[in-house]
């Protein structure tokens, strides 16, 4: 039994949730959405300490692409334990590291012609794009950095300047500068190209400064599940080579085959100059982010950009497993590729019996919209009663959010749906 369970059954003061709230921050968020003890999982399960199980539409906030504790990529991190291996490397070179460097150049970098230098940063997603926009201002020699309208980029100081959201910005308790936001693609209304607005501009006279990067997520995850349509992205990509700007990706939430493909980007046909990955780069829900730089760009001083933590060899084995056993072969791609279908299949029957919402984003990132902003966390709510674990996303947590595991099942992905399907039912008391 829990602790938490210990307790509560002694007293009431210590049940769960004053439990927390007596030894928890107020900033804890997640586990007032879904407040149970969860104490072990597997695949796309979770299960509480009273042994029920949930249906996980959240891995991690996509942290889990693999589902949770994978059993290739456990068996390789409990053979690596057992037999002493580095944990803690800082960015010396390791056996660990090397073979993640090896396999990733192999089977992800080499096939799409890319050329990348590879940096270690700190282990969250934020601090990789503190990297990413450190190093475009050093290779600039400019301060300004264009993101867009709903964008989220972390919560760091330089990264949350980034960030639309005035919620998070304002928890900054500084003002927040060198970014300019621009309108993101559908930010205005249909019709309305808002690529032209940002070349527009970036001419002479606008006034506005030209910026050392600009930096987008292929499909806003937490904005909202905006997805970028192929003619915007290109248009802005094709600005800034026009103009001399460096062009950054942020896929730490799209990325690692959470579109459909490794890279959001790659349908885009574009070679961005900084890609920035993180969450499920691991695979296994371990702390590990990675800068992809193009060679140029790459002018660092030695220890110019580092951390403590850079160096999470128990990533780098995990990381090093799921790209060898997932990304080596055509096999798993045309798997998600399958299942990404069925998944919109599925999205789209789900919109035919309930002709109100609305169904966006790509892979298995999507999103449900509503005609009332509450409703989507109502949805949540009632759909963790019956026993799914799904989030919401946007400025107003007006978007249901889907991240099911990569690896989830057909049937699975169906019993999701028919789970959002009955919340709904619900909420509207049909």
């Amino acid at each position: 039994m829990s602790l938490i369970n210990t307790l509560s059954t002694e007293d009431d003061t210590f049940r769960l949730k004053n439990f927390a709230e007596r030894h928890e921050s107020k900033v804890r968020s997640y586990s007032r959405d879904f407040p149970v003890v969860f104490n072990r999982a597997s695949g796309s399960l979770l299960y509480s300490d009273t042994n029920k199980p949930y249906l996980d539409f959240f891995s991690g906030a996509g942290a889990l692409n693999y589902g949770h504790n994978n059993p290739v990529l456990k068996e390789s991190l409990v053979s690596y334990i057992t037999n002493d291996g580095i944990s803690h490397g800082l960015d010396l070179f390791t056996s660990a590291k090397e073979r993640f460097i090896r396999n990733f150049v192999q089977y992800i970098l080499s096939p799409r012609n890319f050329d990348y230098k590879l940096q270690f940063c700190g282990p969250t997603g934020t601090n990789a794009v503190e990297a990413a926009v450190k190093i475009a201002r050093k290779f600039t020699g400019r301060r300004n950095v264009i993101s867009f309208t709903n964008a989220f980029h972390g919560m760091s100081l330089g990264a949350l300047s980034l960030t639309a959201n005035p919620k998070k910005r304002k928890g900054a308790g500084v003002s927040l500068h060198d970014t300019i936001f621009m309108p993101y693609d559908g930010y205005l209304g249909d019709g309305i190209d808002t690529s032209s607005i940002l070349k527009a501009m970036l001419q002479d006279g606008s006034g506005l400064d030209k910026p050392a990067a600009i930096i987008v997520e292929t499909i806003q995850g937490e904005g909202g599940v905006n997805t970028a349509s192929k003619n915007w992205l290109r248009n802005i990509y094709r600005v800034a080579k026009e103009l001399d700007i460096l062009f950054i990706v942020d896929d730490i939430q799209a990325g690692c085959g959470r579109s459909g493909k490794f890279f959001s980007f790659e349908e885009y046909q574009i070679i961005p100059d900084i890609v920035v990955l993180s969450k499920s780069l691991s695979g296994y829900g371990l702390p590990m982010s990675l800068l992809l730089l193009s060679p140029d760009v790459d002018i660092w001083e030695p220890g110019e950009h580092n951390g403590t933590f850079r160096g999470n060899n128990h990533a780098f084995i995990t990381a090093g497993t799921a790209i060898s056993h997932f990304w080596s072969t055509k096999e798993f791609s045309d798997e998600l590729e399958i299942k990404s279908n069925f998944f919109e299949r599925s999205l789209n029957d789900l919109k035919q019996k309930h002709p109100h919402i609305g169904i966006r984003g790509r892979g298995f990132l999507r999103g449900i919209s509503f005609e009332n902003d509450k409703t989507a966390t109502e949805v949540s709510s009632e759909a963790f009663k019956l026993g799914l674990i799904v989030e919401t996303s946007g400025v107003r947590g007006h978007i249901l959010k889907l991240l099911p595991a990569l690896t989830a099942s057909h049937q699975q992905l169906q019993d999701g749906i028919n789970i959002i399907s009955d919340a709904i039912h619900r909420i509207r008391g049909e």
